[in-house]
């Protein structure tokens, strides 16, 4: 099993310690699709799964959930969150495993979310009140954060007229500095056309593919880099993988493919701190 490089009191110790200076921003990547990111003004969570909900539930299936990576934090560790972010419904983005103890942990706690996944996460234990809808497409603030709700396709979007789309990927505009996190997706044709006006300093994408069949897909490595192509952010960071071995991607390959294409990318390691700076 792989070992993060930081975990629970340390790795925490870390995320509160750090200070980044203006222009910059530290990140740790979680493992899958989720990450602490902190900036001058700014600490936030996206798509934590931080338990082992999802290797109980198909333990004894045809399709085991086999982890690959340890999970660097628990969700009842994080008791100062203030901002937390989840792409869509499933458990290894919306962690019934997770987010329950988060929010009880953390008092303050707000978690936005698709609009069409109120429900499930109220079924879950999370308190409505505390939850930040939105239908995707939207541009809101959450404290210091310009946040612009962007769909995904995964590998429909889905959308109701009623709840919008439930499947989202977001970009996040603090301290001079423009993120985009894309949830789960796949590089479906005019989501270059979305990104491309936000001029992007950083983007997170997944590059496992197609999955196996009855697992929705996401972008691969090579469709991962074309869109980077497209869109032209500083820097591409690959996510979505080394989590289960049934649904990973080797993240050489990614590198290698976007090498060949001049596009910068950063891969990271779970649990590491890496401070990324605009200037």
């Amino acid at each position: 099993m792989i070992e993060p490089i930081q975990k629970d009191a340390a790795l925490l110790d870390d995320i509160r310690s750090t200070q980044p200076e203006p222009g910059q921003i530290a990140v740790w990547w979680l493992g899958q699709s989720g990450y602490a990111f902190k900036t001058i003004s700014a600490t936030w969570w996206i798509d934590l799964y931080l338990s082992e909900h999802l290797t109980l539930k198909y333990a004894q299936t045809d399709k085991p959930h086999i982890r690959m990576t340890e999970s660097p934090l628990r969700g009842h560790e994080i008791t100062d969150a203030a901002w937390v972010f989840a792409s869509h419904r499933h458990s290894d983005h919306l962690d019934p495993g997770t987010l329950p103890d988060l929010m009880r942990a953390s008092p303050d706690a707000r978690l936005v979310l698709p609009l069409a996944a109120v429900d499930h996460a109220v079924g879950l234990g999370l308190p409505r009140e505390r939850l930040i809808p939105t239908r995707g497409e939207e541009t809101f603030s959450v404290g210091p954060l310009t946040v612009h709700s962007i769909p995904s396709a995964h590998p429909e979007f889905e959308y109701s007229g009623d709840k919008g789309y439930p499947f989202l990927g977001y970009i996040f505009e603090v301290d001079g500095l423009r993120i985009y996190h894309s949830g789960d997706t796949l590089a479906y044709d005019g989501l270059a056309e979305r990104l491309s006006g936000h001029a992007l300093d950083l983007a997170f994408l997944p590059i496992n593919g197609a999955g196996i069949p009855g697992t929705p897909g996401n972008m691969n490595s090579a469709e991962a880099v074309a869109l980077a192509g497209q869109v032209h952010p500083r820097l591409v960071v690959p996510c979505h993988y080394d989590l289960f071995s049934f649904n990973t991607a080797d993240v050489a390959a990614f590198a290698r493919l976007a090498e060949d294409a001049h596009i910068p990318y950063k891969v990271l390691r779970p649990g590491e701190k890496w401070l990324w700076s605009r200037a």
